[in-house]
């Protein structure tokens, strides 16, 4: 298979790299080394709900301020590579029709619930990062790893770790994080650029959300909720929620945390956990993820939403 995914790349014309929608470290860290390994007759496709705008702290991954939006993109690629997306929910508009036409598909991930959807599919489940599927497929079909690449690879494991902290690091990934770290890259740059260059009304949206979250059962649950009116108050951008419920999951007592974001689509919901799998909660709304942090959209309005999910954690609890 690994072979195959190879020779798929390399007779492709013109391949289109793709991200999830709202995209994190991994993904878009991944899509950056993908690009640099394929070079100019790759594009990458930054999945954004309602304007284009991917997080300002990963501009400096390669090749990433060239990406495109859903306004530059045409059906014109014969072959689309999907990085870290779990499922085709995680596409929308014209990325999941683009895919559901291409000669060629392939799918790379780590996320456990990925039933393998595309032609060709590569998913490891319960890896720390697809940061780390990528390396070891790049190792594993003798590609040599660029600088360019290595900067993309590291991001990618080093967000998607929790700067490796999170459960599924294991002592391979420190292997890889050394290798990737002997290639003449920043490692203390990049983590810089990645946790320590934010903007003043991310933190202070940041803030007001943790300030209001609620608890329940004795605090074992934490929740807080992002309405379209504090969106606006902040001007806060789709990346500003990210790292939010990891905090509210990192107070004493709490063992589940969600995150519950109002959008035209529906309410968008991150769910974290110390020792209970989030997916179980996920799946129940068609969402998915790994066993600590999962998430999905509920197409219903906050409030409701919100009484939903509490039904389902308390039953988990």
């Amino acid at each position: 298979m690994e072979r195959e995914i190879l020779n798929t790349i390399n007779n492709s014309l013109r391949p289109l790299i793709i991200t999830h929608i709202n995209p994190d470290g991994d993904t878009l860290g991944c899509a950056s080394a993908m690009k640099a390994f394929i070079g100019d007759r790759a594009d990458i496709l930054i999945q954004i709900e309602d304007n284009f705008n991917f997080p300002s702290s990963y501009s400096f991954l390669p090749y990433i301020n060239n990406a495109k939006n859903f306004a530059d993109i045409k059906d014109e690629y014969d072959l689309i590579i999907a990085l870290d997306i779990a499922s085709t929910d995680r596409m929308i508009g014209k990325a999941r029709e683009i895919f559901d036409n291409a000669k060629n598909t392939i799918a790379i991930d780590h996320h456990k619930t990925n039933k393998g959807y595309a032609k060709l599919n590569h998913i490891r489940g319960g890896i720390s990062s697809t940061g780390e599927v990528l390396f070891d497929l790049f190792k594993k079909l003798n590609i040599k790893i660029t600088p360019k690449m290595a900067i993309g690879l590291y991001a990618a494991i080093l967000t998607d770790t929790g700067c490796f902290k999170y459960e599924s690091t294991t002592p391979h990934t420190f292997e890889i994080a050394s290798e990737l770290s002997q290639l003449g890259i920043d490692t203390s740059q990049i983590a810089d650029l990645c946790y320590t260059n934010k903007p003043k009304n991310l933190i202070l949206f940041q803030n007001n959300l943790v300030s209001n979250a609620q608890f329940c059962l004795d605090d074992k649950i934490a929740y807080t909720l992002i309405s379209e009116e504090i969106l606006k108050r902040y001007n806060a951008k789709d990346e500003y929620t990210e790292g939010i419920c990891e905090t509210l999951r990192s107070i004493k007592n709490v063992e589940i945390a969600f995150v519950l974001k109002e959008t035209q689509a529906g309410v968008k919901v991150s769910i974290r956990t110390k020792e209970l799998d989030a997916t179980k909660i996920a799946q129940k709304f068609n969402g998915g993820g790994h066993k600590r942090a999962a998430g999905c959209t509920i197409k219903l309005k906050l409030n409701s939403a919100l009484e939903a999910l509490l039904k389902e954690a308390k039953a988990l609890l």
